[in-house]
């Protein structure tokens, strides 16, 4: 709550859930820059943090926004606050307070509400008459009403002019003709790409988050090893993208390590930035998904077209493709000795087994002999 009112923003009173606290609230983007990362490293990766665009208010810092740019509207020729008059071909500006000091056209406005009023009176005038003719010079299903439709055609046509009517062709049924419908034609598989945040992962799962504290090194690679076999199932084009930016000197580096490619940003660029550039270059020509659990990264990649994956989503969908894999290596047969008729048909076996058994008979009866 602390952080919000820092940032400037407005919050709801905590909601508990569990063992956890929900805390809802607003501020001003530029405020919450990099909150996430602050949020997983004092909160040890327990703490969420997600983001969804509420509209446009009062900046909060207006003064010192319009003092940062130097901003002096009497001066923007391009949205100038006045009004822009022409004299002998060049236009020169005149201020709104004394723009009918300079007017030589009376106002459209004014003229149009002039007309508007002439015409309503007459229509008015027009209507009184008919209203106060005898009903008897009216026919009978209108004499209720005071007035017939083409009376009122009559009147109107006299006050706004003739409108314009469909003719009879137009008016008739309409015919369609439908050429021959193009067969559907086998369509190209769109490649899939997908984008993960290689550090947002790291710092989001609790194996790689405790291995980290330990090696960071080794989590990175722990997690390469995973998004290996996860590729060798996909068959995706898979990219892990690691922030590099405080390195100094470090002008990037990408590699591929087994059947993935893996990107060190170079300095000054954030795993973010990489990742929200690639996505808005290949999104409009690929399926692109992105793996992150970046709330503003989040935002920025919906935008492109591409499809999102949390973290936590990305686990599960790991953990059910391994079960999966498991299941299948359990009904591979299990080394050992391989018996001729183990995988025979039943039918098959049980004729063979008695036309064993018709032989030993067989050979029984000949030695008793």
């Amino acid at each position: 709550m602390a952080d919000i009112e820092r940032m400037q923003g407005r919050f709801d009173p905590p909601q508990p859930e569990g063992e956890m606290t929900v805390l809802e609230g607003s501020a001003p983007v530029i405020n919450m820059r990099d909150y996430q990362k602050e949020i997983v490293s004092y909160t040890k990766g327990r703490g969420r943090f997600t983001c969804s665009v509420e509209g446009y208010e009062p900046c909060h810092n207006e003064q010192e926004v319009i003092e940062s740019i130097g901003y002096d509207p009497e001066t923007d020729l391009d949205y100038p606050t006045g009004s822009v008059f022409c004299s002998h071909g060049a236009g020169y500006l005149v201020p709104w307070n004394e723009v009918k000091n300079h007017m030589h056209i009376g106002c459209l406005l004014d003229q149009k509400k002039t007309v508007n009023s002439e015409a309503g009176t007459y229509l008015e005038r027009e209507i009184n008459v008919l209203e106060n003719r005898p009903a008897a010079a009216l026919p009978p299903a209108y004499a209720s009403s005071g007035i017939d439709d083409k009376e009122l055609e009559e009147i109107f046509i006299r006050t706004y002019g003739e409108s314009k009517r469909k003719t009879t062709s137009q008016n008739g049924p309409r015919t369609v003709t439908y050429g021959a419908q193009r067969s559907a034609g086998p369509q190209e598989k769109v490649e899939e790409y997908l984008l993960v945040d290689g550090y947002n992962i790291i710092f989001a799962w609790e194996e790689l988050r405790e291995l980290a504290k330990a090696t960071i090194d080794g989590a990175r690679h722990k997690l390469m090893d995973i998004l290996c076999n996860y590729q060798g199932y996909k068959k995706c084009t898979l990219i892990v993208v690691f922030d590099a930016y405080k390195v100094t000197g470090n002008t990037g580096e990408a590699l591929d390590y087994h059947n993935i490619h893996v990107v060190y940003t170079k300095e000054a660029e954030t795993a973010d930035q990489y990742i929200e550039k690639l996505a808005h270059e290949m999104g409009k020509k690929y399926h692109v998904t992105v793996a992150t659990s970046d709330g503003l990264e989040q935002l920025i990649i919906r935008g492109q077209g591409c499809m999102l994956l949390s973290a936590t989503d990305l686990k599960e969908e790991i953990e059910r493709i391994n079960g999966q894999l498991a299941e299948e290596r359990e009904r591979l047969p299990k080394p050992g000795r391989n018996y001729l008729l183990r995988h025979a048909d039943k039918n098959i076996v049980e004729a063979l087994k008695e036309e064993h058994h018709t032989e030993t008979e067989g050979r029984n009866k000949k030695r008793q002999k």
